[in-house]
């Protein structure tokens, strides 16, 4: 995403102005944060457990709203609005040190058996 800045704008503008498709992408949100809640709501055991369930709570609301917003709201929702250009960077610079940490954690976890 960070080297290919154009060719991601594009794929996501895309995506949020066919309805159809935003449709889809709020059906398969709304699975994933489902999944994520139902198995693991837990708010407390240190930052790890908090952090997933944050991140499962925030992609089921995100993908309600991508349901039952209509499509130029919905929009606002998924990108930001106009500011999502802007902010590019921040956003994938987020989205990778999330991904690093829920990686890294996830690996170093031990297993109780």
């Amino acid at each position: 995403m960070a080297i290919n800045k154009q060719a991601t704008l594009g794929a996501v503008l895309a995506l949020v102005h066919d309805a159809a498709t935003l449709f889809v992408f709020g059906l398969v949100l709304v699975a994933a944060g489902l999944a994520i809640v139902l198995a693991h709501n837990v708010w407390s055991g240190g930052a790890l457990p908090v952090v997933v369930t944050i991140v499962g709570w925030l992609t089921l609301i995100k993908g309600l709203l991508c349901l039952l917003l209509p499509p130029p709201a919905a929009v606002g929702i998924v990108i930001w609005g106009s500011a999502y250009e802007q902010y590019y960077y921040l956003d994938t610079a987020v989205a990778l040190l999330l991904g690093i940490y829920l990686a890294y954690e996830g690996f170093r976890a031990k297993t109780s058996a």
